[in-house]
């Protein structure tokens, strides 16, 4: 079920699901105020994670959730079918680290849970629910790559739940080649979602030294480096497939504050693709796990030392560059 400013879509309350438009996204450049033309009109809001009443209603959500899920078949490739215990034990420790975050799941809302244990690599999409794992239902899987070891200045990519809010704006990716002719955010237009300055582990290192990396998600270069997803590849942050990127960025999975914050801010609105329809499920948290931990211990977490200026406060920078 969608509510579109842009589609002029009409949804019938009764549970009518209307048929969506898939687009390639466009080619925007990173957003800076004041210099992108506004995309949508402010006017027709999108409907927000507990917005109206009926967003929570049972039937509500298990159509938004078949709808995604044939959404997630169409528009990605490459979807993996892990085996049902496998999602449940994903679901479990993603429910136990939001617990332990304070953030125990209220309402209906699409969570994103991401699985850095070497042998595994995969994101998982989630409606998540009230009531624990139990109430967590797959929307679908792929394959991503996180933070590799044993190379310098790669990072291991935290454990943790990771908010996506309107305090950072995103950017998008200007599909430039480096000096090493890759693409590292992947093609033009590209959604590069930004989670802040976060501690991690550095990956060539053995002592349990770390630094801060700027936790990001986004796609990589689909010529060289996207056959590689499954992988531990990046320098720290979640590399995922340019179909992946586009599915997550045109139904809004993680953007529930950046809808909101669009109404009254240019660069958002900006931001946001002008084809887009987003789920009134849209959530905001990111969650990374690592099935190679013991199952009954609590997840190691790497957390920043208390004598450690918090980069996301204040200056001065920190050590280390972006995680990519």
């Amino acid at each position: 079920m969608r509510v579109g400013r842009v589609s002029g879509k009409v949804v019938a309350l009764a549970g009518l699901l209307m048929p969506a438009a898939y687009a390639t996204p466009p080619d925007i450049d990173p957003v800076s105020a004041g210099t992108l033309p506004r995309l949508h009109d402010a006017a027709a809001p999108h409907a927000l994670p507990g917005a109206v009443p009926w967003v929570s209603l049972p039937g509500i959500v298990s159509a938004e959730l078949a709808t995604l899920r044939a959404a997630m078949r169409m528009e990605v490739a490459n979807l993996l079918r892990p085996a049902p215990r496998d999602i449940a034990d994903m679901a479990q420790r993603a429910a136990f680290l939001l617990d332990n975050a304070g953030r125990s799941i209220a309402a209906p809302q699409l969570i994103v849970v991401v699985d850095r244990n070497p042998a595994r690599q995969m994101l998982a999409l989630f409606v998540a629910r009230p009531g624990g794992a139990r109430a967590f239902s797959l929307v679908g899987a792929a394959h991503i790559s996180t933070g590799q070891a044993g190379r310098r200045d790669h990072y291991i990519t935290p454990v943790g739940v990771f908010a996506h809010t309107d305090a950072i704006l995103d950017s998008r990716a200007l599909g430039t080649y480096n000096e090493n002719h890759i693409r590292g955010l992947g093609l033009r237009g590209m959604r590069v979602w930004d989670f802040g300055w976060q501690w991690a582990l550095k990956g060539w290192h053995t002592d349990g030294e770390g630094g801060d990396i700027r936790l990001q998600m986004h796609a990589t270069d689909p010529d060289v480096l996207e056959r590689r997803l499954g992988h531990p590849a990046s320098e720290g942050c979640v590399r995922v497939s340019a179909s992946l990127n586009q599915f997550l960025d045109k139904h809004g999975v993680l953007d529930a504050d950046y809808e909101q914050a669009a109404f009254n801010d240019v660069r958002y609105n900006a931001l946001l693709r002008a084809d887009r329809t987003p789920s009134i499920l849209a959530g905001r948290l990111l969650v990374i796990i690592d099935t190679q931990q013991p199952k009954d211990a609590p997840p190691t977490v790497a957390s920043r030392p208390a004598n450690w200026p918090d980069p996301n406060a204040a200056p001065p920078a920190p050590d280390s560059m972006e995680g990519l």
